[in-house]
């Protein structure tokens, strides 16, 4: 809970402490500290519908939360992070895309989501721009 992200990134992620709290009511949450060695530097959370009961047909999943600690970015520990949770839930096989959303604005995630190959859908949640990541796992 000691991690945080830069001040003027504060506008763009939840307090881990919140998300914390968050998660102990949310049956979707799935959550795991990021670390390098043996040193925590991040967090993440998913909303899964897959772990909801009763089970839903079609679950989605997205990534809730997820941030690098402000003295540990810029050493390639999110995307290596990202790129673990991107495998994780495509080797899970129950998804056809990842979704995620960020605040938009100057310093904004979006060109680095973009990089790992998310694309906007064309939709606003809350003030949020909608991106998803294709998983390649559609049965058509």
């Amino acid at each position: 809970m000691q991690l945080a992200v830069a001040d003027d990134q504060n506008r763009f992620v939840a307090p881990n402490a919140w998300s914390l709290g968050q998660a102990l009511f949310s049956p979707e949450a799935w959550y795991r500290a990021i670390y390098c060695e043996e040193e925590p530097v991040g967090f993440v959370m998913l909303s899964d519908q897959s772990r909801v009961v009763p089970i839903v047909e079609d679950p989605k999943v997205e990534v809730w939360r997820f941030m690098v600690d402000a003295r540990h970015q810029h050493k390639g520990i999110g995307r290596a992070a990202m790129r673990l949770i991107i495998e994780h839930v495509r080797r899970r096989g129950l998804f056809r895309a990842l979704g995620i959303s960020y605040v938009p604005g100057e310093g904004s995630p979006e060109q680095f989501y973009r990089s790992l190959g998310f694309r906007p859908t064309g939709e606003v949640d809350d003030g949020e721009i909608v991106m998803t990541l294709s998983l390649g796992n559609d049965d058509d």
